[in-house]
């Protein structure tokens, strides 16, 4: 069966996915409609449902205010517009006028419908981009956009995708909103009448929320229930309004930039949008979260196939206090807990001894370091671990020989001041001989000291946005700034394929698909209490997957935090991601290193099922019941379980924990301590959880399906 069918006379089009289906239709207007999204049809099913919309009941509606695939602004869409365009005599809108469509085959296992457009009287021509693919049922859209004419205009507005949902009886939105230090907190919500927007006009993804939304019907949990979500595949400002209207229903628009910026397009100049990517499932939050974990592993991350190392950092153990000689110290501990990449964190550089100088310098400390990395790579090699270094390449300390020489290069509006935050201000990565400089020393550091891992750190947000000298250069320069990043992240990769990125700013504020596209990892949050990270994790993992997350054992008690908690739920918590160590392992006593040892070595035994596993979330981080999670591998031959529990209360009930996935009528044995459980039980009934007793109890089980005929 095609991935995408076409009916000439209905001017139908459905796309297809493992199980759902997408339809649409152009309308009477020859704007594109929304049809359906939801479980499979036929062509000739969605057909059925290719009606007219109703007309407006009053002389005060217009247009049907969701139901478009792209709404644009015209005078009589009174919803939110996902196309606003400004021409040279001041008349808004589009009228769409359809030109054609075409179904391309980017790769095998895949379809890609495009129907193009062109507006009946300004030569505007837009182009509708849908991927479907045989292996998942995530949707990617995106919009291509070009002037055909000789006059220039202005994109006010220029969503990837508005996405439609049916008719409901109430509709409950899910995102995720947080800080600095507290990111990515589940919030599930009734979506409420008129217009919901979340955003960020900070010029990174931010910390304050995430582009993706899930929207249900108020009644799924984590096994039952439809949910219908997207994300979108972009690093920096960026809005999605969700719109519930009063005649029952509602849906979703999302896409690049905040309001008050312009993209101005000149004669011949074509912008395309990232792609914001959707899916429906019937499964409940539990199979949509696997859905996209499948999806990011095999399409968005570069090698998702490859297992991660466990690492070590050294920023919570030296701070900016870098040398030579204490970091090889480090680096000998850390090899003997059986650590297999070593990274150098903030400090190693010009003058840096504070976040007050230096940014911008990217040469090795030569009193710290006097015969520049080589040695400590050297060092770190001989280990037998991968070398890695911390780098922040888009910013710059005003006290740095760079900004000396090129204090141009910063963004700055003319007679305004130059506002510092951390101590720092943004280089302006629009400007190509910017971003060009950032890759040549990047490459040559990276080849020069045999660098295996980049932590690509930027710890302030974007602000006074000008280009001096550039007319409109300050709207440019919002979109161009992340495709110049992109540009430079992909020549690196380019340039070593070996090299790991792990995206950090001040933590998880730059995290989405544009970005884990063309890194390999992500620095969840600054804050790496055990405890606060059962919450952050949690709603991280909402969308993107074990293998894309960072997570650290570090001292107790916590820096940030002040808590203290034993030294395997610290573990536990950080096993259930990419395991990372960030404590002073100087400071450890020989029975911490030696059950640290251990703890590295178990995470090693299953860190297949936490990286490539799928993860079914047995109970949240709420309420007086553990938290659970649990990785399957796949046949399900094997499950681990890791739960955690804050503190007990006499007399609060203990509820088995029933697994799921298992093969039915087989049976699992515990790797640790023997004990055969038969897969019905662990399904049905449940398994009761052998916690230690006190607060900050946790443990780990790692079961293997036995083949069958085993005594």
């Amino acid at each position: 069966m095609p991935l995408i069918s076409h009916s000439p006379e209905a001017g139908v089009w459905l796309l297809t996915t493992p199980h759902t289906s997408y339809a649409l239709r152009i309308d009477e207007t020859g704007a594109p409609g929304h049809i359906a999204w939801g479980p499979k049809l036929s062509l000739a099913e969605a057909m059925d449902l290719a009606v007219p919309p109703e007309e407006a009941q009053s002389s005060f509606e217009g247009r049907r205010a969701v139901g478009e695939e792209l709404p644009a602004d015209d005078g009589l869409h009174y919803g939110p517009p996902s196309l606003q365009v400004r021409h040279a005599d001041g008349t808004r809108g589009f009228e769409w006028c359809l030109q054609g469509h075409e179904v391309l085959r980017p790769s095998p296992g895949a379809e890609e419908l495009v129907l193009r457009f062109r507006d009946r009287l300004y030569a505007l021509e837009v182009a509708l981009h849908y991927r479907v693919r045989e292996d998942t049922d995530v949707i990617e859209r995106r919009t291509v956009l070009r002037n055909v004419g000789n006059a220039p205009f202005d994109l006010l507005r220029a969503d990837s995708a508005a996405w439609t949902l049916p008719p409901l009886p109430a509709y409950r939105l899910s995102h995720v909103t947080g800080q600095w230090s507290a990111e990515t907190q589940l919030h599930r919500e009734p979506l409420a009448h008129g217009e919901t927007v979340l955003t960020s006009r900070r010029g990174i993804t931010s910390h304050h929320a995430n582009p993706w939304v899930m929207v249900d019907a108020g009644d799924a949990d984590e096994e039952h229930g439809r949910v219908w979500s997207a994300a979108l595949a972009w690093s920096g400002s960026w809005r999605i309004t969700a719109q519930r209207t009063p005649g029952g229903r509602a849906g979703f628009t999302a896409g690049v930039g905040h309001e008050g910026v312009l993209l101005p397009l000149g004669p011949g100049e074509t912008f395309e949008t990232p792609v914001c990517a959707g899916l429906f499932t019937d499964g409940g939050f539990g199979a949509a979260t696997r859905a996209w974990h499948a999806y990011i592993r095999a399409h968005v991350l570069p090698r998702a196939d490859e297992v991660a190392p466990v690492l070590y950092n050294s920023w919570e153990a030296t701070g900016f206090d870098v040398d030579e000689n204490g970091q090889k110290t480090l680096a000998k501990e850390a090899a003997a807990l059986g650590v297999e990449l070593f990274v150098v964190d903030d400090g190693w550089f010009g003058t840096r001894r504070s976040d007050r100088s230096g940014l911008g310098d990217w040469t090795p400390a030569p009193d710290r370091f006097p015969e520049g990395l080589g040695p400590l790579a050297d060092h770190v090699h001989g280990l037998g671990m991968q070398f890695g270094i911390w780098v922040e390449p888009e910013m710059v300390n005003p006290d740095s020989d760079l900004y000396r020489s090129r204090p141009d290069w910063v963004l700055h509006l003319p007679g305004r001041p130059r506002t510092e935050m951390r101590n720092q201000l943004v280089l302006d990565f629009s400007r190509q001989e910017v971003a060009d400089w950032a890759y040549g020393w990047l490459t040559r550091l990276v080849a020069d000291h045999r660098i295996d891992f980049l932590k690509w750190d930027m710890n302030r947000a974007i602000g006074e946005a000008g280009r001096p000298g550039e007319p409109g250069g300050g709207d440019v320069l919002w979109t161009r700034y992340v495709t110049n990043l992109y540009g430079v992240l992909d020549r690196l990769r380019a340039d070593h394929p070996g090299l790991r990125i792990e995206t950090c700013s001040g933590g998880g504020g730059r995290v989405d698909l544009g970005v884990l596209a063309r890194t390999d990892q992500a620095w969840t949050s600054d804050n790496t209490d055990a405890v606060d990270r059962l919450a952050i994790q949690h709603g991280f993992a909402q969308i993107y997957p074990a293998c894309s997350m960072s997570a650290w054992v570090t001292d107790a008690p916590n820096q940030l935090t002040g808590r203290s908690v034993p030294l395997s739920f610290r573990f536990h918590v950080a096993m259930s991601g990419l395991l990372g160590i960030g404590g002073d392992l100087t400071r450890w006593t020989d029975d911490e290193l030696t059950e640290a040892a251990g703890l590295v070595a178990t995470y090693k035994r299953v860190r297949h099922l936490v990286q490539r596993g799928a993860m079914y979330r047995l109970g949240g981080p709420v309420g007086e019941g553990p938290t659970v999670v649990q990785y399957l591998g796949d046949g399900a031959e094997e499950a681990l379980i890791l739960a955690w529990q804050r503190g007990p209360r006499h007399g609060a009930p203990h509820q088995p924990v029933r697994l799921r996935g298992l093969t039915p009528g087989s049976r699992y044995r515990d790797t640790d301590t023997g004990t055969i459980h038969h897969a019905r039980v662990l399904a049905d009934y449940g398994l009761r959880l052998d916690l230690p007793r006190g607060d900050w109890a946790s443990t780990l089980l790692h079961l293997v399906r036995l083949p069958e005929g085993t005594p």
